[in-house]
């Protein structure tokens, strides 16, 4: 809990920061036996992405006119407002599509002509946060804060987290597993929720992935 100096010359050095958030990624992927599940490319792609974004986040997610104490532990965590866990949401939400053989072009048809019913409680807080969008950009281009993007995607993937834990998307046959039964409405909020996501993962300079 020291504060860096620059005139004293014990600073930490950005490429030095950037290589030990590389190192400590691979740490944390291998740690949960992603190396066995991705290839050598998608491994590599993930840590950087992962080590990249989670600094960048770590850094954005603070009032920038406020001090904060600079953890690594702290950024890699999966759990919490970081930059892991977002990204790891992220993915999650678009492989509910992927899983139910559904595909973009499916979803972009199916967002011309289906009716979003938002019947249940947490579908209508969903679409509720999902179209606060705008109104956190204007915020954010009126006093150049971004922590309340940050703030707000993690409010959202949180709220998503309600929506799919009491709403199914895909209903599927409890003996063979076959899918019986698809909800394209929800699976349309699903989309909306990750467009939003990586909306302001582009605002913030961080690149998604589509594996994790």
């Amino acid at each position: 809990k020291k504060k860096f100096k620059t005139r004293s010359g014990d600073t930490v050095r950005l490429v030095d920061l950037l290589d030990e958030g590389i190192s400590r990624a691979e740490q944390k992927l291998v740690e949960k036996g992603r190396d066995k599940e991705l290839t050598k490319e998608e491994l590599e792609a993930v840590k950087r992405a992962v080590a990249y974004g989670c600094i960048k986040y770590a850094d954005l997610s603070h009032n920038r006119n406020h001090d904060y104490v600079f953890s690594f532990d702290k950024m890699l965590d999966d759990r919490g407002n970081t930059a892991a866990y977002l990204l790891y949401a992220l993915t999650r939400i678009r492989s509910i599509a992927r899983n139910s053989n559904i595909s973009q072009e499916d979803l972009k048809q199916a967002a011309r002509t289906t009716r979003i019913d938002l019947g249940h409680p947490k579908e209508w807080k969903l679409a509720k946060c999902i179209l606060r969008l705008p109104e956190v950009i204007l915020r954010c281009l009126d006093d150049l804060l971004l922590h309340t993007l940050c703030e707000y995607l993690y409010e959202l993937s949180n709220t998503f987290t309600e929506f799919y834990d009491s709403c199914y998307c895909i209903e599927k046959d409890k003996a063979t597993g076959a899918i019986v039964k698809v909800n394209m409405s929800r699976l349309l909020l699903c989309e909306a929720t990750a467009n939003v996501i990586a909306t302001g993962f582009h605002v913030l300079g961080i690149n998604p992935l589509e594996k994790m």
